[in-house]
């Protein structure tokens, strides 16, 4: 029987996964930090912010911050002295991030599955927003754990499904409904923000999520839920 994927809630094949998804990215990149803007109503920046407070950049650390598109993270990151790694499947994205002109970071084009970095190499991988778009979620999760050093942490911010009643009823409304038409007014692309809606709601839930990063050896697991779910910070150490 032949593989398939999620795409949204298609079911494709695993080529035809990576190349909606390099096709989503290129189309949306230009405007991603903006529609980031819109569609969250700045709290993006607010849960930024508190995950780079749970990974806890040291300086002269080496961080892999991965599908680190236009640098939100990274440059958080640096900013703190970490030297950081900024890693994307799609050119255009770090492109963008390029644009931006903050000295310092390394931009290297990767993919998730098979990373060209030796192993045991970084003291903490992040990824934000990201893993909910990768093929093959449990290789990327290996390459995580291979690139990491002896004591390093992974920390993955992702969205997830709150937990909070109403709550939930009136997100449902607001992103199936209201975000492809904001992402079709500002992006002129409503199709592409509708896959991201629809690839949150086949994201694994939290306690799977936490489980396939123990299955890909890390341990002490934790998951932070934001506004009941919606949003996660998922963690773990490769000893």
């Amino acid at each position: 029987m032949n593989e398939s994927v999620s795409f949204g809630y298609e079911d494709v094949s695993p080529e035809e996964k990576t190349r909606r998804v390099g096709a989503v990215f290129s189309n949306v990149a230009k405007k991603y930090d903006i529609m980031n803007d819109a569609m969250s109503g700045g709290m993006h920046r607010l849960w930024k912010d508190r995950f780079v407070r749970r990974v806890k950049p040291q300086p002269g650390e080496q961080i892999l911050d991965m599908a680190g598109g236009t640098g939100d993270i990274a440059f958080r990151m640096a900013a703190r002295g970490a030297a950081v790694t900024v890693s994307d499947i799609n050119q255009e994205m770090l492109d963008v991030g390029m644009e931006r002109g903050l000295d310092g970071l390394v931009w290297s084009r990767q993919n998730a599955e098979e990373l060209s970095f030796p192993s045991r190499f970084f003291d903490a991988y992040t990824i934000a927003f990201g893993i909910r778009n990768v093929t093959h979620k449990e290789k990327a999760l290996a390459e995580a754990w291979r690139v990491l050093k002896r004591g390093g942490r992974f920390f993955c911010l992702e969205f997830s499904t709150t937990e909070w009643p109403g709550f939930k009823e009136a997100y449902d409304l607001y992103s199936h409904r209201l975000v492809p038409q904001i992402g079709k007014a500002i992006a002129h692309d409503a199709e592409s923000y509708r896959y991201l809606i629809e690839s949150i709601r086949r994201f694994p839930t939290m306690p799977e999520f936490e489980a396939m990063i123990r299955d890909a050896g890390f341990v002490r697991t934790k998951v932070e839920p934001i506004l009941g779910g919606l949003v996660a910070i998922h963690s773990g150490w490769k000893i």
